[in-house]
């Protein structure tokens, strides 16, 4: 990217101007608060902003690197990556680590199958099978690691197609994969079908549960997608979504933590600073997104996470039922928090919505506006849906993507 005239300042910025000056930056940026933001931020609620407020002061300047100079990070963990386990219902088995996001959770998970496909099974050029919905990060990691992605294609309903995966797993295959919900539609892979495929060759199936971890597990009628199925052997959690702690906070699980652990730490002496040791990619990590996790989920317990996922099913249930009233076509069957929708000139309601300062995704095949509901959605969804129709009622031709950005 071109880089700014800017230099390091001969003296020192006041500390009034400097903070006016970020302020003033600020309001360039989303307004989340104000909840007109449908995606990256997952406001729950000013009591849990204080939770996580106070946590991240607590812990904002030490180093989750080394665990025996800050055991009590090294506690929270534990404790972070059991409620997760113990939410997905991991066997006794099972053991993991937090990340820093999603991203580094699957790419974890590729690196220790590619790295097991390779010590067990004598595999050198492997193959990532993930369907065609599937998170970027799996295609990063294929790339970074050195698989080759496969990609499944999608049948009619959105979700991975299950015979079309049976032709595209292999003797090559280090690693399928499935998600709970996906990103783009909200809705939830036929886990139990695909893992099935993976186990009959002895592959490990990860399930990216990095946008459901945190509310299929509160939701009376979720589909499967958890330990409970044979098949699953890793599966990712963010818990800086819908577990609502600071961003930089995942957990990757693995179902025999003991095994599998081996591939995944990072062990090194042959130099004068002594045993470097980390399970992360990282190597000095920032402490506050753990102790975020611990406070928020232990502050919310099972209770709260489930009174907030009625609201966000609620909320979600409005804008389905309304933007289908509407003649908008939602897409696929989403179950949770995730909408997208579509229409001919889906691009120029978007524009309108821009305009009234509405922050939407925008996807491609087909072209739709994509939002994610958080529990404090529903505070600003009636003047939302308001405010569809009338842009809907007044879209003309797109603008397109050099007008938007410009």
């Amino acid at each position: 990217m071109d880089l700014p005239d800017v230099s390091l300042p001969d003296r020192g910025v006041p500390r009034e101007d400097l903070f006016a000056d970020l302020r003033a930056r600020k309001t360039a940026d989303a307004d989340w608060r104000g909840g007109r933001t449908w995606s990256l931020i997952y406001p729950a609620g000013a009591d849990v902003d204080a939770v996580i407020q106070e946590a991240n002061g607590l812990y904002l300047h030490e180093n989750a690197l080394n665990p025996f100079r800050f055991p009590s990070l090294a506690d929270m963990e534990r404790e972070v990556v059991a409620m997760t386990a113990g939410l997905l219902n991991a066997p006794a088995s099972a053991s993991g680590s937090m990340t820093s996001g999603g991203t580094e959770s699957i790419m974890q998970a590729i690196r220790v199958a590619r790295d097991r496909a390779r010590a067990e099974r004598g595999i050198t050029s492997p193959t990532l099978v993930v369907p065609r919905s599937a998170h970027p990060a799996f295609a990063k990691g294929a790339k970074y690691f050195g698989l080759e992605l496969v990609q499944i294609p999608l049948a009619a309903d959105l979700r991975a197609d299950v015979t079309a995966a049976e032709n595209l797993i292999d003797d090559r295959t280090a690693l399928v994969a499935g998600s709970a919900p996906n990103y783009p539609h909200g809705v939830v892979d036929p886990i139990p079908e695909l893992a099935a495929l993976a186990a009959a060759r002895d592959i490990p199936f990860h399930t990216d549960a990095c946008v459901g971890g945190f509310l299929l597990p509160f939701m009376a009628e979720a589909p499967a997608f958890d330990f409970r199925i044979p098949g699953v052997t890793t599966m990712s959690a963010d818990v800086h979504k819908y577990g609502y702690a600071t961003k930089g906070a995942s957990v990757l699980l693995h179902r025999n933590g003991d095994h599998v652990l081996q591939y995944q730490a990072f062990l090194y002496q042959d130099w004068p600073g002594g045993l470097y040791g980390s399970l992360a990619l990282a190597g000095a990590r920032p402490a506050a997104p753990i102790a975020t996790a611990w406070s928020v989920m232990r502050y919310l317990g099972t209770a709260g996470y489930t009174r907030l996922v009625d609201r966000i099913l609620t909320t979600a249930t409005k804008i389905r039922t309304t933007a289908t009233a509407l003649g908008l076509t939602v897409l696929g069957n989403p179950i949770a928090s995730v909408i997208a929708f579509t229409a001919p000139n889906i691009m120029a309601i978007g524009d309108q919505l821009d305009d009234q300062g509405w922050h939407l995704d925008r996807q491609n095949d087909p072209d739709a506006l994509h939002l994610m509901v958080s529990p404090e959605h529903d505070r600003v969804v009636d003047q939302f849906l308001a405010d569809l129709r009338t842009a809907i009622d007044n879209a003309g031709e797109s603008r397109g993507v050099e007008a938007r950005y410009s």
